[in-house]
């Protein structure tokens, strides 16, 4: 396995082999066969109607590889792949694949100072390939880090490059005549996943081929997907929901179709599932909220949609009860995480687990223990961590050798951080985080990141950053600063414009910001969050004594 990544034990290995979970085949090679056997169905569909074939994406693939290959792409070399939701992010990471080499998928809607993915990431790539997302051209900022990233060998662009003079190749000027070129080990890693920012900057996640193959293979075959299976792929593609849960990859391999939209809005996803007969889509929480309040008074017609998969974060019962009956779908509650472990209600479970518990493990491999705060299992019913291992869960970040030694038992559990109870039945319903982060509409978010960054406000001496409950979000930002007595004290408007202009991504910005004279503190004179925690579940959307909440 790659250097710097963590490999399974032997004995596991083997298991998971003889088991038949683990068998032997590339991301890169599964797409070769779908050609062969799809040929010209339609495999994916862009948001303007552009259609590619199986036939004519493998092709892609191959032509893109030689590209790379040609501009000196090897493998096993990291290429950081920050691509919107087109049929050029699947094409550019199966060529990859064939290649050898390895993406880092990093979500467009980070910037790359604020995610530290350049300077601080283990994973320092020579190679990078961004284009424009959402009104933020990454183009532009490319142009800007270029000369303080001297490692960087080529950036290719998937959109217009520009200037000649800025050294920006397009993928579509890349493509050469398919070359003869080695097959990857199928045991090797075969892209990183980001960490969702548990800690000050992300972790790296090695997924290899034969783990993300049985991961995609096995949810497939639960969510009975088939050719007649259209999937729009509504989250960023590089977050694991939509790209393996089963999401893009699952879709492929039994002949369906992807469809991409480029946001997540009523506005462009229901004419999107009208024209093309959408079967299947994965959503968070919040996209849930603006879909069922659109869906009274659009003309669209919705009924092709029949699943709609909800997960990434808490999913509440009463909104939950809501969907089947107003958008005309079943649901499926999805709880997971890009180390590995997924569990999914299932179609034929009674409509109380549905509406109430995220599901039982999709893999017959799926080790789960929930423990209390000393390791000691505890009985169903009872909230304690999420410990798990399995086929498709890593042993291990890449190249974070003292984190691991904190995130993994002895015997090569992972420690989710989650809080959970498991049903009598088998069910796991997520009750909260261990770890000091805000899950703000599934996106999670360090608070010592944030504290960080609001102390370097001239009026802020010391700062605390807490979840603050929310029906639409799940959960809000609220920052409780001591402020600097010598000046006045910082509002919101002013600290979220000085957070964005330190590059910080706007979903981690505060929703609200209350001044204190001192901070609550612990026994051993620690910041006592679990009181301010507790305040801001108090405070009301509009009022308290602080600086109010972001409009």
């Amino acid at each position: 396995m790659l250097d710097g990544c963590v490999p399974w034990p032997p004995d596991a290995a083997e298991r998971y082999r003889e088991a038949g979970y683990w068998r032997g085949e590339t991301l890169g090679a599964l797409l070769r066969g779908w050609a062969e056997r799809y040929g010209d169905r339609v495999a994916l569909v862009g948001d303007d109607g552009t259609r590619v074939t199986y036939r004519e994406l493998d092709m892609w693939c191959d032509r893109l590889a030689a590209g790379f290959a040609g501009q000196g792409v090897a493998p096993r070399e990291r290429v950081l792949v920050q691509l919107p939701n087109t049929p050029s992010f699947v094409a550019v990471c199966f060529a990859l694949f064939r290649l050898g080499a390895v993406p880092v998928f990093a979500l467009p809607s980070y910037a790359v100072r604020s995610c530290g993915t350049w300077r601080s990431c283990p994973v320092r790539s020579r190679w990078w390939i961004p284009d424009e997302v959402r009104g933020f051209d990454h183009r532009a900022l490319v142009r800007d880090l270029l000369p303080e990233l001297p490692r960087v060998a080529r950036v290719f662009v998937a959109g217009d490059p520009g200037g000649e003079e800025d050294g920006l190749v397009a993928l579509a000027a890349l493509e050469q005549d398919p070359v003869a070129l080695p097959e990857p080990d199928a045991s090797d890693v075969a892209f990183f996943l980001l960490s969702g920012g548990t800690t000050a900057l992300p972790k790296m996640i090695p997924r290899t081929h034969d783990d993300y193959a049985y991961q995609t293979r096995i949810t497939a075959g639960i969510c009975e997907l088939g050719e007649d299976t259209v999937y729009l792929a509504v989250l960023p593609v590089e977050f694991n929901f939509p790209w393996g849960c089963p999401g893009i990859i699952g879709v492929l391999g039994v002949g369906g179709r992807v469809v991409f939209a480029p946001d997540p809005t009523p506005q462009t996803c229901f004419p999107l599932i009208e024209r093309e007969r959408v079967t299947m889509t994965s959503v968070i929480p919040t996209i849930v909220h603006l879909w069922l309040d659109a869906a009274g008074r659009t003309g669209h017609d919705l009924s092709s949609l029949d699943v709609v998969q909800v997960g990434s974060s808490k999913l509440h019962d009463e909104v939950a009860a809501r969907i089947e009956p107003e958008l005309g779908v079943r649901l499926q509650q999805v709880f997971g995480m890009a180390e590995g472990l997924l569990t999914f209600t299932r179609y034929d479970d009674p409509r109380q687990v549905v509406l109430t518990t995220q599901g039982r493990p999709v893999s017959p491999a799926d080790e789960i223990r929930v423990v209390d705060g000393d390791d000691r299992e505890v009985p169903d019913g009872t909230v304690g961590e999420l410990l798990t291992r399995g086929p498709y869960t890593l042993r291990g970040y890449y190249r974070a050798p003292e984190h691991n030694a904190s995130a993994f038992t002895a015997d090569g559990f992972y420690r989710s951080g989650d809080l959970v109870r498991r049903t009598p039945t088998g069910e796991i319903v997520v009750e909260g985080r261990v770890k000091d982060v805000v899950i703000r509409g599934g996106d999670k978010v360090s608070a010592t990141e944030v504290e960080g960054h609001l102390t370097a406000h001239p009026g802020v001496q010391q700062a605390a950053v807490v979840a603050k409950p929310d029906r639409v979000l799940g959960e809000k930002i609220c920052a409780y600063v001591v402020a600097d007595r010598d000046g006045p004290a910082p509002t919101l408007p002013g600290v979220r414009r000085l957070l964005r202009a330190r590059g910080l991504a706007d979903f981690k910005l505060p929703d609200r910001l209350e001044v204190v004279e001192v901070f609550p503190l612990t026994g051993l004179n620690k910041v006592d969050k679990k009181v301010l925690a507790a305040r801001a579940g108090l405070l009301h959307s509009g009022g308290g004594a602080g600086r109010g909440d972001a409009r």
